[in-house]
């Protein structure tokens, strides 16, 4: 699992902690507002009974569509080339919030994430351990916010190592395996974005991942710190602490005790005045220009 540290591990350059972004991020607005109730389908008239030999036919009810969750457009924000090296924050001063959320061993816990997205119009990073059956199994959920940019799917390596551990074909391989599965799953490319795990990066592993077009290691400044169990009282402490503008901020989809405070760290979100974005609504890419 990643690390629980507030700040990833290895080189922040220019993209760090208080490097902000120019153009100025738009207001949230509510992020509480869930849908409405499904409706109590109408109850059948009573037929009173008659002396005609021809049955009364029963009343159709009037079909009464099920609410969904408001589309919410991306933010208009001037968007600026990704990073060529590790960053831990969004660039100039704004209010966005970047809430990205690693691994994907409880597939519940990426469902759960998902339906809160969907509900709310929360804009998050995911990234994938592709070797986990959670991907797969919440595609239905999870596709159709991916392909309206609602939802980004990160490169996290197949079987989430210490990529200073590996020779270069190695590095290469645990990258390029959880890239195909994504274009399989949801048909985008994740390029430029990866997240080493644990943070572990150097020189040859950011040399390794730029020959297959992952040239943007993204680090976090601000952790829920819930790779491994704790408490939902934690998990919302950390929320209060790290929630907070021009900030990439890390979570895990492991164990459930976060999906029991989503509304709460909304809470926090929309009274902060902050816009949560994807990476991708941020910085340009080749890939996604």
């Amino acid at each position: 699992m990643c690390s629980v540290g507030t700040i990833g591990t290895g080189e922040h350059g220019r993209w760090g902690r208080r490097a902000f972004l120019g153009a100025s991020g738009l207001a949230l607005g509510s992020l509480l507002t869930a849908c409405g109730a499904v409706p109590e389908p109408a109850r059948l008239a009573g037929v009173t009974p008659t002396r005609s030999s021809t049955p009364t036919p029963t009343p159709t009810p009037t079909p009464t569509p099920t609410p969904t969750a408001t589309v919410r457009p991306a933010p208009v924000i001037a968007r600026i080339p990704a990073p060529q090296e590790a960053f831990t924050g969004l660039p100039g001063d704004g209010n966005l919030l970047a809430w990205t959320v690693d691994d994907g061993t409880d597939s519940a816990v990426v469902r759960a994430y998902a339906e809160f997205a969907q509900e709310t119009g929360t804009r998050l990073t995911l990234f994938a351990t592709a070797s986990y059956s959670s991907w797969a199994e919440n595609v239905d959920v999870l596709a159709p916010l991916v392909a309206s940019g609602q939802v980004q799917i990160g490169n996290h390596t197949w079987s989430h190592p210490d990529l200073t551990s590996l020779p270069d074909k190695g590095i290469i391989d645990e990258l390029q395996r959880t890239h195909d599965r994504i274009g399989e799953l949801f048909g985008v490319d994740a390029r430029p974005f990866y997240r080493p795990p644990y943070g572990f990066h150097d020189r040859r592993v950011r040399a390794a991942a730029s020959s297959i077009g992952y040239t943007a290691p993204t680090l976090w400044y601000g952790s829920l710190a819930d790779s491994s169990l704790i408490s939902a009282d934690e998990i919302l402490r950390l929320g209060h602490e790290w929630f907070l503008p021009q900030h990439v901020v890390i979570g895990h989809l492991n164990h459930a005790p976060v999906t029991t405070v989503f509304p709460q760290l909304a809470q926090i979100i929309a009274e902060r005045g902050l816009t949560t974005v994807t990476l991708n609504d941020v910085f340009t890419s080749p890939q996604h220009p």
